[in-house]
């Protein structure tokens, strides 16, 4: 009788450790699971029903850094910018907590520094969201599309965003894989990248 009673306790034991070590993986996986994509590819999804794009501002001619990307909303290229040296590119997406926050700031920069060609690139496949997005934060920077990543896999930049890259006409001068919080710090980096030998 013990031997029997020893048997289902041992039974219990391994079944009770069985049901907190599944219970711990599935807790583990759920906290540390982000709660939205970090990195274009684990955003990009291409069974997504694409918005429909509401018309954006021109981008300017030529492309940025070399790669030439369909302009987000608008047909055809502007000729704003064709004249200005330093470019500034903000990476982003629609789905990217980071880059809703800190597009404001390129959207003020770029108002008070007329000096520089200020634009994004939108790193996702659904024009529409992006364009929406921008359209409901009220930025009017022209952004480039790039639904396939062919901006960052051209210039070897890390499939992170928000990142901020800054060029001397389709010389790549500066990075910065990082999120901006003022105007003022986006005009720091810029500043930074120029005077750089």
């Amino acid at each position: 009788m013990k031997t029997k009673h020893l048997i289902w306790v041992v039974l219990g034991v391994i079944l009770a450790a069985g049901l907190v070590i599944a219970g711990t993986w599935a807790m583990l996986r759920t906290v540390n699971s982000p709660a939205e994509p970090t990195t274009v590819a684990e955003a990009t999804s291409p069974e997504a029903t694409p918005a429909p794009v509401p018309p954006r501002p021109a981008c300017p001619a030529g492309g940025v850094g070399g790669v030439e990307l369909p302009c987000l909303g608008a047909e055809g290229a502007g000729d704003a910018g064709v004249d200005k040296q330093i470019t500034v590119a903000n990476v982003w997406a629609w789905w990217c907590g980071p880059c809703r926050e800190e597009l404001p700031y390129f959207e003020e920069f770029a108002q008070a520094h007329p000096e520089y060609n200020v634009v994004g690139v939108h790193a996702d496949t659904n024009a529409g969201n992006g364009a929406a997005l921008l359209t409901e934060l009220g930025i009017s920077l022209p952004s480039y599309q790039d639904a396939d990543n062919t901006f960052a896999g051209t210039l070897g930049l890390p499939g992170v965003i928000p990142i901020t890259v800054v060029f001397d006409g389709d010389n790549q001068i500066a990075m910065f894989p990082r999120t901006f919080t003022s105007a003022e710090q986006i005009y720091q980096a810029v500043q930074e990248a120029e005077n750089a030998p």
